[in-house]
């Protein structure tokens, strides 16, 4: 099914190279099919939009889906897992497509989870390919700093509500040659965004360069980043976990999918564990 899906998601994001009318949008519906079609078939994922707004005399929500996996002996994790705020990187959401398939076949791999998902969190950008929204702000510099724009103040507002116990962004840089990633502490760096780069690895090398996106980075991890950015509520006292995924989007785009999604499937497995341990200590 897996297999199936991913073409079926392949083929929602047209060839970036090939010439199209400059009037004709990309469709989100297309792009969500097989995300719709797993939501119609399975006891463990629904769908439901979040909010509303217009841009250019057209309506727009921001699609959300809700996968809760089989219950376990602890409280529920909720993690809230976030793709295409740039508009022109699609394979965050295509990845999420392949994630939640392999999920419904095997709903153990996300045993004790509730998982937010937000495939498109930029849909004017996505059907006009481009970074920014219709308004011409780039989103992910918009977060925590009373924005206007509609998609941060929804995203913001899940946030909130939610209380994620983890943030998971995924983004697609074409400057870079290589998987890399974001993190907070060095205790993540090690227990989830390591683990989670090295079985990315299996389908794309890492960046192993010095400097990554402008900031200092080991081994393709970087600690720093932009002000701005999708993440959690500023100064909370307990804050959750916050990963971001990067993959290098001149590669192949199934080799981008595959690494995506087995880094997303360890991160759940180890976070996990590391949430099994702190319950033992």
């Amino acid at each position: 099914m897996t297999a199936t899906l991913a073409s079926a998601s392949a083929s929602a994001v047209e060839n970036r190279t090939a010439a199209r009318p400059a009037t004709e949008k990309r469709s989100v519906a297309r792009l969500l099919g097989p995300l719709d079609r797993i939501a119609d078939a399975s006891r463990h994922l629904v769908s439901k939009s979040l909010g509303q707004f217009e841009s250019s005399g057209v309506s727009y929500s921001l699609p959300r889906y809700l996968y809760v996996g089989p219950r376990s002996g602890g409280d529920i994790i909720r993690i809230g897992i976030f793709a295409t705020i740039h508009g022109d990187e699609p394979e965050g959401a295509l990845a999420l497509g392949r994630l939640l398939a392999a999920l419904d076949q095997k709903p153990e791999l996300a045993q004790g989870y509730a998982l937010f998902i937000y495939p498109v969190c930029n849909p004017t950008g996505f059907e006009d390919n481009t970074r920014h929204a219709r308004s011409g702000k780039d989103l992910n510099r918009e977060f925590w700093k009373q924005s206007d724009q509609p998609e941060v103040r929804f995203l913001e507002s899940e946030i909130w509500m939610q209380a994620f116990h983890g943030i998971i962004t995924l983004h697609s840089d074409d400057t870079s040659d290589g998987l890399y990633g974001y993190v907070k502490g060095a205790v993540l760096s090690k227990n989830l965004l390591d683990p989670a780069l090295i079985e990315a690895g299996r389908f794309l090398p890492r960046n192993h360069r010095e400097i990554i996106d402008g900031f200092p980075a080991r081994s393709g991890i970087i600690h720093d980043g932009y002000p701005g950015v999708l993440q959690s509520i500023p100064d909370l006292p307990y804050p959750p976990f916050e990963v971001t995924l990067e993959t290098p989007q001149r590669a192949p785009l199934h080799r981008q999918v595959d690494a995506l999604v087995a880094a997303l499937q360890t991160i759940l497995v180890e976070y996990r564990y590391l949430q099994a341990v702190a319950q033992n200590i």
